[in-house]
């Protein structure tokens, strides 16, 4: 995960080494930071680019949606169908 800690420490080391120079271990340490950095840079742009949809898999996904709710509203118009039937059915018994 890339923390401000990780971004404030890798900027410090690279100051510093433009103008004093690093120690081995200092070296050593920003070459690890710098891994550190790339490897969730990586993880991070991987995530993002595994949630694109592309707009012909979303035009297929909203047909498929668009059929779904048609075949509800069929369903709607046929049970409303079945009630008002009913109702005149009880109705005429009822008179």
């Amino acid at each position: 995960m890339i923390t401000k800690e990780l971004v404030d420490r890798i900027n410090e080391l690279a100051k510093k080494a433009k103008t004093v120079g690093l120690t081995e271990e200092e070296t050593e340490e920003r070459q690890r930071l710098r891994e550190m950095y790339l490897a969730a840079f990586r993880e991070n742009l991987k995530a993002q680019l595994d949630n694109i949809r592309f707009v012909e898999d979303m035009t297929e996904d909203m047909k498929d949606v668009e059929e779904s709710v048609e075949e509800a509203e069929e369903e709607l118009k046929e049970a409303i169908e079945d009630i008002a039937e009913a109702e005149a059915r009880i109705e005429a018994k009822l008179n």
